[in-house]
């Protein structure tokens, strides 16, 4: 399994994204300023791994704590927290993960004679937990989804949502890999994913890895092979999923998402249930992030654009669920009505 993040005695130890697919080196965060600093820059990215990168992060910083109180420890504890959900705004599994080291702290120093030591082993027990907890609801999501790709055919996918943004395995991809170990004969064509690449760099590098046959192509070229007959389906990766199935993923989902309703192709979204975010009604409610231009007016070092041109760099687009024909989760597969189908998955698995 491509190991994404480990939690060491050393510190968290990520694989640096930034440096694939020519160059296999590591990160070592040995502080939680450090885990910030690595999702900020993209070392780790997606949105499963963002949340479970925070809560390793949270568990770091109360490790390292020289607190020797709990009434010591919580005012940095609540620092941690806050300087880890400051640094990417859309993924919701950020605030997920944070939420849940919150609640955990809070029945934690609620019971009496609680030490610190005790609720650092706690706190570092939960992350752990969590990142297990990712690796089988890829596994289990990406069961569900199986039988939803052709047996034999061309898989779009957008953006990276393998097991580089999650623990491992994946959600798109590991939809595809699931189908793949039943026999399914896919050919997965990867969108390049400008500006950062991700489709060209780190999809096409995994799917490699593991003996998927595999096309990168430009992210304007997707049209022309729908229109070919070489699409049967595409499946994507979520960063966060309104109440009513609006779907935030990266910048040119939404493109996607309508030159597939435009030949009749199905879009399947593919996300564990700490994607879903009940809480915010519909997409026009997701923050969306605006990052730095220089990703978009040099590449690899190399100037592309004039001096001062404008530059615009949201890092997400919303998809409106109408365009979307399913969504997969680790919980099953849901159809519109969206509201209805999430709500009622949610409470019956309350």
């Amino acid at each position: 399994m491509i190991p994404t993040l480990e939690w060491t005695s050393e510190g968290v130890r990520f694989l640096d994204q930034t440096r694939l697919p020519l160059e296999e080196t590591y990160v070592l965060a040995t502080t939680y300023e450090q885990v910030a600093d690595v999702i900020v820059t993209m070392v780790v990215r997606g949105a499963p791994a963002i949340g479970v990168s925070a809560a390793m992060g949270v568990a770091l910083g109360v490790e390292r704590s020289k607190a020797t109180t709990v009434e010591a420890l919580e005012p940095e504890f609540q620092t941690i927290c806050k300087t880890l959900a400051g640094t990417r705004p859309t993924a919701v599994n950020l605030f997920w993960a944070i939420r849940r080291m919150e609640d955990l702290f809070a029945e934690l120093k609620a019971k009496p004679g609680m030490t610190v030591e005790a609720i650092r082993e706690a706190i570092t027990a939960e992350a752990l937990k969590m990142y297990d907890e990712d690796i089988e609801a890829c596994k289990t999501l990406g069961a569900h989804g199986a039988d939803l790709l052709p047996k034999e055919g061309g898989v779009l996918t957008h953006c990276n949502a393998g097991a580089l943004a999650t623990c491992g395995y994946g959600t798109a991809l590991g939809v595809i890999r699931a189908a793949v170990e039943q026999g399914s004969k896919i050919e997965v064509y990867a969108d390049e994913t400008r500006p950062f690449l991700q489709g060209a760099r780190l999809t096409a590098w995994e799917l490699m890895h593991d003996g998927i046959p595999t096309t990168v192509l430009c992210d304007n070229m997707a049209a022309s092979l729908m229109r070919r007959g070489k699409i049967q389906a595409v499946v994507v990766g979520a960063d966060r999923i309104a109440a009513n199935g609006d779907v935030a993923n990266k910048i040119g989902t939404y493109g996607v998402a309508v030159l597939a309703k435009e030949h009749g192709i199905p879009f399947y979204v593919a996300a564990p249930w700490s994607t879903i975010d009940l809480e915010t009604a519909h997409g026009d409610d997701i923050p969306i992030e605006e990052r730095a231009a220089v990703e978009v007016t040099h590449h690899a070092g190399k100037q592309l654009t004039p001096h001062n041109v404008g530059i615009v760099n949201p890092a997400f687009d919303v998809t409106p669920a109408k365009y979307v024909t399913a969504i997969i989760t680790e919980r099953g597969v849901l159809r519109a009505p969206y509201e209805e189908s999430l709500a009622g998955l949610e409470t019956a698995k309350a």
